[in-house]
């Protein structure tokens, strides 16, 4: 192994500006997945209703909103260096991962292009997602 991947007495290796990204990702996406429930909620007049009556566009807006706040706090807690966060991260990425496999035929090139991000980003935090929390103690 390369000396500039082995930390040195505590000191983050170059994978720590890949685990920052991925909390930064999962906090953007976060926020829109919020956005796009709150939007859900604001279009009357275009929601399906199901045979129980309910709209089923309601539904569909909370669960943006739950899952855009799952996003965004697991994006805050990547950055702040968070076990169950990194946790959530990796879990999320594997689904990604998992999901344009599946649908590979349909984009390949947009498949291709998250499938790489996606094993960056599981391999930064399974492996050096420890480093935020050890650099942010020594600051």
């Amino acid at each position: 192994m390369t000396s500039h991947n082995v930390p040195h007495r505590g000191l983050p290796t170059r994978w720590l500006g890949w685990v920052i990204f991925a909390g930064i990702v999962l906090l953007i996406v976060g926020v829109v997945q919020v956005i796009y429930g709150i939007a859900s909620f604001a279009r009357s007049g275009t929601s399906l209703v199901t045979p129980v009556g309910t709209p089923a566009l309601v539904h569909v807006g909370w669960a943006y909103v739950v899952l855009g706040v799952v996003l965004a706090a697991a994006g805050v807690g990547v950055i702040s260096g968070w076990v169950w966060a990194r946790v959530v991260a990796i879990a999320i990425a594997v689904v990604s991962l998992l999901t344009n496999i599946a649908f590979f035929l349909g984009s390949p090139f947009w498949s291709s292009v998250v499938i790489v991000l996606d094993l960056i980003v599981i391999y930064a935090l399974a492996l050096h997602g420890k480093e935020v929390k050890s650099t942010r103690l020594r600051r």
